[in-house]
């Protein structure tokens, strides 16, 4: 039986970051929290006033025999606006910054190598800002925030399409495997 591994990533709104890797087979969970900051435990409320540095943040949990860490970075990055140094889509401010937090030093190597792979792509014509941070604490989220593209598929569609990541995703990664 495999060990099952950890990968944390910043994408924005994290309410938009579960249900691109919920799908996969290999995937044993995703949960919406805080990490990166100074404030343990933190609520939605101190997140949100940019007091705390946390970002809001997805952890997933995988099985790497089943799916590996490099496709798992694939998919992140077909969910963000990787040039984007101050939020994602109509998100402004620092908890909505786009970030990789690795586990190892073998995370850090393929998350840096994957940045390169994408800066050199010409897909984009601005530098990547995404940040590759050690990780540090993760804070679950409310309940109400887990799994909210289920909970509440209909706010979640509309704000998919009209914080302009929909759009900026088909723009940019269609056709890919995303």
């Amino acid at each position: 039986m495999s060990q099952l591994e950890k990968a944390t990533f910043a994408g924005g709104c994290f309410w938009c970051m579960v249900k691109p890797f919920d799908q996969y087979e290999g995937v044993e969970s995703v949960i919406s929290g805080y990490t990166g900051g100074h404030t343990e435990n933190p609520t939605y409320k101190e997140v949100c006033s940019e007091t705390t540095g946390h970002f809001e943040a997805v952890q997933i949990t995988f099985d790497p025999a089943l799916i590996s860490y490099e496709t798992i970075l694939s998919l992140f990055w077909q969910q963000i606006d990787p040039t984007d140094p101050g939020g994602q889509f109509h998100d402004r401010g620092d908890s909505y910054r786009t970030a990789i937090f690795y586990h190892s030093e073998e995370q850090k190597m393929m998350a840096e190598q994957s940045k390169q792979d994408l800066s050199t792509s010409g897909k984009f014509s601005k530098p990547i800002a995404t940040l590759i941070l050690p990780a540090k604490p993760f804070y679950p989220a409310e309940e109400y925030h887990q799994d909210y593209y289920q909970k509440n598929a209909f706010h979640y569609q509309l704000y998919r399409k009209g914080s302009g990541r929909a759009d900026f995703i088909d723009r940019h990664w269609k056709g890919e495997s995303s």
